[in-house]
């Protein structure tokens, strides 16, 4: 069966037709732009299923609906929920989670199993707690590189933006600044890890993914995850849990 994931984020809409071996096709959209989508899909085959997580809005919601239906598809937009997949919430609404966290959440399940800290680096970063039985115990959520670099441009005299390089000792303000914003990222992960290990969980693999994920990489101790669109593939194992 062909499936075609979507995840809807506050920057891109990102998509792939997955043919039942492999991901065939791979690509994204500005969200600002998620008109598009109808002419980014007229060359697909009709898929099997067409799945989506959404978090940009009701506007990209529309977009969706009208792109589904140039493909002469049915669109699912998933929800949390407390329980799929294989993976428990123990958020205490599991609705309100985000619907891209829970994807990444059974997609990083799926893949490798196992207590995980399950990042998705982008305009916000992620970190979410998966034990070893599959439940996610919590979160955070933190503003991601560029939406620290901007606040500090807009909100401190003297600083302004320009680009700049991760170095263990920034000796420019520029490095300095994005050092800082990659540091605090990875600071995130890795206190959500020992918060895992004091909670009894064996040494969590970190699964990182999303635009900010290189850089954030290597910022990183021990080993990690890359994942390119972890979002896809859990909305992948939903439209084939779903099938089954």
């Amino acid at each position: 069966m062909k499936v075609l994931a979507v995840d809807a984020g506050n920057s891109r809409i990102k998509w792939g037709l997955h043919d039942g071996s492999g991901w065939v096709a791979q690509s994204w959209v500005i969200t600002a732009e998620a008109g598009q989508l109808g002419e980014s899909w007229s060359k697909l085959p009709p898929p099997g299923a067409l799945i989506a997580s959404n978090v940009a809005g009701d506007a990209v919601g529309k977009a969706l609906r009208i792109a589904a239906q140039r493909l002469d598809a049915r669109l699912e937009v998933i929800a949390s929920r407390a329980q799929q997949c294989g993976v428990r919430s123990s958020y205490d609404d599991p609705a309100q989670l985000g619907p891209d966290r829970w994807a990444a959440l059974i997609g990083a399940w799926h893949l490798w199993g196992g207590p995980s800290v399950v990042v998705n680096a982008g305009t916000t970063m992620t970190a979410d707690a998966l034990s070893r039985d599959g439940v996610f115990l919590g979160g955070v959520i933190v503003a991601g590189v560029d939406l620290m670099r901007d606040a500090l441009a807009r909100s401190t005299a003297g600083l302004t933006l320009h680009d700049g390089h991760y170095t263990f000792f920034p000796a420019t303000t520029a490095d300095a600044i994005m050092s800082g914003a990659i540091n605090a990222l990875a600071g995130t992960i890795e206190r959500m890890q020992r918060f895992m290990r004091e909670a009894g969980e064996a040494e969590p693999r970190v699964v990182l993914s999303g635009g900010a994920a290189p850089g954030v990489e290597h910022a990183l101790n021990g080993s990690v995850e890359v994942v390119d669109n972890l979002v896809l593939e859990g909305l992948l194992r939903i439209a084939l849990d779903a099938k089954a």
